[in-house]
């Protein structure tokens, strides 16, 4: 199949023409013909605002059928998509704005104004309703793209610095899409619970390219709501989600193992599970939870197999393709198995780089093209890969390394630990000081489990203070924000 990805949408519409796409919650549905035919109507509207081949198309919208349509009329003009999170702020958006230089800004009613004073008259600013009312019966032609075309800007903040414009290809969306179709088993009796944001890589271009690629359906929900999911497992098959999803479906007590029958596969990504949690969900439901492993730049990179074990605190093998070796971070140095060190990987689905930033693009690649993911990890014997944390997460206490997943797992084993999250402060005497910040699952005595703690960890990675609070911060993604949580307690043992 050609790496033009409009091409690979298109051959799925034509095979699984009369299937239904999209069933919108409470709501209508949509054949992969019906739209096809939305989509072109929008790209031709497109053309006339001045889209061409290569132009940005930003958008910031809520999620829904017809913002769906828009990425796929982007696509199909040639364009290159560029979706924003919905709580990005106006400094933020300024920024996008002077970066990307888009030719068409999409947004919601209420943005408007905003988006305006921002584009200053230089950018087409439009809300979807505004297109949608525009439209006639005319289709745009698809325009062919090569496959290192870019199809999509994503902005990825990582911990320092400016945002960052990851430009994925049309091949590198392609052969990511049709690998995991394949791994996972999706054919068209497939019904995805689709409860996750499109302007994020998990829910657009894994589980939406999942779907259209293999002619299943999907189940659209505006957002995740433990009750509302439960109800659609009795018609669906599969969930993607973040731990967030596993955790509140855990915590109501209509998910049962009935409850889940029908479904044949959860996919849990974006964030570290758990093992407690996997366990935990085994248990209630007898699924095992199959847990993933992907970034921004690189799309999907390993996975816990479909059929094998499904390891709790892993994220499985490598994908077939993709290349990944464990190096040392400051000298590139490639480590023996078991040895901890940065993830590094190779491959068809890895990015073309940062937009504008060629320097910045250089410095996160090796000479022979492996690009450095920031994480840090280990590979077992039989070829598993399990993350430790993010490099910048690294605590280096009296000049020892404590890698925080090692601390954060043995309280998460805890029944009086909901979820914990483990960061380095800086420290009069050590450097930096290991810090537990914990979300209590009923009664919580800090001192008793760093008591407890002691059996397990060697002194320097016994946290010196566990701090708790009702509910860690988390992003739009699920993730734990422990770059705010680092700043936040920055000053703990000041004076």
């Amino acid at each position: 199949m050609s790496g033009d990805l409009y091409s690979r949408f298109a051959a799925s519409f034509e095979q699984f023409a009369d299937r239904v796409l999209i069933e919108e919650q409470g709501g209508r549905s949509w054949s992969y013909s019906e739209i096809e035919r939305e989509t072109g109507r929008l790209a031709a509207q497109l053309v006339t605002l001045g889209v061409t081949p290569g132009e940005r198309v930003l958008a910031q919208t809520d999620k829904s059928v017809e913002a769906l349509v828009l990425y796929f009329a982007a696509i199909r003009v040639g364009a290159i998509y560029l979706p924003l999170n919905i709580d990005y702020t106006e400094s933020e958006l300024e920024y996008f704005f002077a970066d990307a230089g888009p030719v068409l800004a999409v947004c919601r009613e209420p943005s408007v104004a905003l988006f305006e004073r921002i584009a200053k008259g230089a950018v087409a600013v439009r809300t979807l309703d505004q297109l949608l009312a525009s439209l006639t019966e005319e289709q745009a032609e698809p325009v062919r793209r090569d496959s290192d075309d870019i199809a999509a800007i994503l902005y990825t903040s990582g911990t320092t610095g400016k945002p960052k414009g990851a430009m994925l290809s049309n091949d590198n969306l392609v052969s990511n899409g049709e690998m995991l179709v394949e791994l996972w088993r999706f054919t068209p009796e497939d019904r995805l619970i689709h409860a996750l944001p499109i302007f994020h890589v998990h829910g657009l271009f894994v589980a939406i390219h999942c779907v259209m690629f293999s002619g299943a359906s999907a189940i659209f929900m505006p957002k995740f709501e433990s009750s509302a999911a439960i109800g659609h497992m009795a018609n669906a098959s599969v969930l993607m989600g973040v731990p967030t999803f596993y955790i509140r479906l855990l915590g109501d007590e209509r998910f049962t193992r009935e409850a889940s029958a029908s479904m044949r596969l959860f996919i849990s990504g974006s964030a570290p599970l758990s093992a407690d949690i996997h366990r935990a969900f085994e248990e209630r439901c007898t699924h095992r939870v199959l847990e993933r492993y992907g970034m921004t730049e690189t799309g999907m990179l390993t996975s816990n197999p479909y059929d094998g074990e499904r390891r709790a605190g892993y994220v499985g093998p490598p994908l077939p393709g993709v290349d990944l070796r464990i190096a040392d971070f400051e000298s590139g140095t490639v480590l023996e198995q078991g040895e901890v060190g940065i993830v590094e990987v190779r491959g068809r689905n890895i990015f073309k780089g940062y937009w504008q930033m060629p320097e910045k693009t250089a410095s996160e690649f090796r000479s022979d093209g492996f690009f450095i993911t920031g994480d840090m990890g280990v590979v077992d014997g039989d070829g598993y890969v399990q993350l430790v944390g993010r490099e910048k997460d690294l605590i280096i206490s009296g000049g020892l390394n404590v890698y925080p997943a090692e601390v954060e797992a043995l309280l998460d084993e805890r029944a009086d630990v909901a979820e914990a999250a483990v960061i380095g402060v800086p420290h009069p005497d050590f450097g930096e000081a290991v810090v537990a910040v914990v979300q209590p699952a009923g009664e919580f005595d800090g001192e008793a489990v760093r008591e407890a703690m002691r059996i397990d960890l060697a002194a320097f990675k016994l946290p010196k203070q566990i701090i708790t609070l009702d509910e860690l911060p988390r992003n739009t993604m699920g993730k734990i924000q422990k770059k705010l949580l680092r700043e936040t307690y920055a000053g703990l043992f000041e004076g």
